[in-house]
């Protein structure tokens, strides 16, 4: 049963949402990209997890020709389309 703590920081575009657990993992999770989400021993790990994950999301749906809009405002430069 997970501890209700609900914090949340920005990841450059993307909002990271964060809950502890009563047995002290954390969890980081990515609203905006469905299935984003890592469990870690602390916040920060969780938060490094997450965050590859969701790179690793959104480099598959540009292979796969799908644009994710935050992905320039992530990067700070805009996406080349072909």
């Amino acid at each position: 049963m997970k501890k209700s703590i609900k914090q949340s920081t920005r990841l450059s575009s993307l909002v990271v949402e964060f809950d502890h657990e009563e047995d002290g993992r954390w969890i980081a999770e990515m609203p905006k990209l469905p299935g984003v989400m890592a469990y870690g021993v602390t916040k920060r790990e969780a938060h490094q997890r997450a965050y590859a994950i969701a790179l690793r999301t959104i480099a598959d749906s540009v292979e796969q020709g799908s644009f994710f809009t935050p992905v320039s405002r992530m990067f700070g430069y805009g996406v080349a389309r072909g």
